[in-house]
């Protein structure tokens, strides 16, 4: 998919499309950020746009404020192209089935061996078959072996003049210092809970409570979205909004404990898990709430009416102790303490 076809990260992308336009674009990169919020969709882009027969050209500039070698930084404004995505080229592309487009990654044994690297970096001192730049995209990159990583290293300091390397990697301090130091890094942040449940439901087919509940779990990642069973997500959603509703204005301990059994349910670790996290999520909004932020802020922003409501009963100091429990649950949890114990534990704390 094109540049603008890509969830979030909007700036940096304008960036570095302006940048492959002027032809300014370093030639080793590294797409750094968590797990599943675009990188390798975003590589891919850049391979289409400087390989497209029929880019298209933006009709809005670009503030410059990314330093990127080779950029002019008097300049205020960059235009740039993007890809068309329709074009023989784009479609190739897409298909994994371009010629100049080598895609490696880990093979069944969950790493990235020398010989895999050793030929994308045969094919590279060869001018492109179809296209204008020969792209070399190594997707978890950190899973390259140290063999595979130092085969690599003279080619990233000195690219062939028609191919370019894209490293992606949600875990880059795990590559070589030699090699990290050859490329540069641009960050992708997480993504938004808004733009992550726009994704479940219009290309997964979420119904809007099961892509808001997903994306409120999810962490900025659409990739752990997915992974997590919309059900279960939405199930642990609705137990932690019942157990704030039951804690906001009580201190009568039996019905704290009444919360407690709420939040333990059967007692299952990965569940109560969940829950907590929705629990989390849902304390940062009264948060959010609490000192008039802004509302894009609020992770479950189709539950601003309920969360509203209770926002009277959680200030500034109970908030923050809440978080702050909540956290400590988690880890108590992840230590293997009994998910019944820190049920009680937490429901006297909100």
């Amino acid at each position: 998919m094109p540049f603008r076809d890509i969830v979030g990260h909007r700036h940096l992308l304008d960036l570095v499309a302006a940048a492959a336009t002027r032809a300014s674009l370093p030639p080793s990169l590294i797409f750094a950020g968590p797990e599943g919020v675009g990188k390798r969709a975003a590589a891919l882009a850049l391979a289409q746009l400087v390989n497209c027969s029929t880019p298209v050209q933006s009709s809005d500039p670009v503030s410059q404020d990314l330093d990127l070698p080779g950029q002019d930084l008097a300049t205020p404004d960059l235009l740039r192209n993007d890809a068309c995505g329709t074009c023989a080229s784009c479609m190739r592309i897409a298909r994994l089935v371009h010629a100049d487009v080598l895609l490696v990654e880990p093979g069944d044994t969950g790493v990235i061996k020398v010989d895999q690297v050793r030929e994308a970096v045969e094919r590279t001192a060869y001018r492109p078959f179809e296209g204008r730049r020969r792209v070399v995209i190594i997707d978890e990159a950190d899973a390259m072996l140290s063999e595979a990583q130092n085969a690599l290293l003279k080619t990233l300091e000195e690219p062939p003049s028609a191919s370019m390397f894209v490293l992606v990697s949600s875990l880059p301090d795990e590559l070589l210092p030699t090699v990290r130091s050859r490329c540069q890094r641009l960050r992708f942040g997480r993504l938004s809970t808004g733009d992550i449940a726009s994704v479940l439901m219009q290309a997964h087919g979420f119904s809007s409570p099961d892509a808001h509940a997903a994306a409120s779990a999810a962490d900025g990642s659409i990739g752990l979205a997915l992974e997590a069973g919309a059900t279960a997500l939405v199930e642990a959603r609705e137990t932690a909004a019942e157990v704030l509703r039951h804690v906001a204005g009580t201190r009568d301990p039996r019905r704290r404990l009444d919360s407690a059994k709420v939040l333990a349910g059967g007692g299952d670790r990965d569940e109560l898990r969940r829950r907590l996290r929705a629990l989390a999520s849902m304390v940062r909004d009264l948060g959010v709430i609490g000192v008039r932020a802004d509302e894009r802020c609020l992770a479950n922003a189709d539950l601003q009416e309920p969360l509203r409501r209770l926002a009277g009963s959680f200030d500034r100091e109970r908030v923050s102790l809440a978080f702050g429990a909540i956290d400590r649950a988690l880890e108590a949890i992840d230590r293997n303490a009994s998910p019944k114990i820190v049920a009680d534990w937490l429901a006297f704390q909100l």
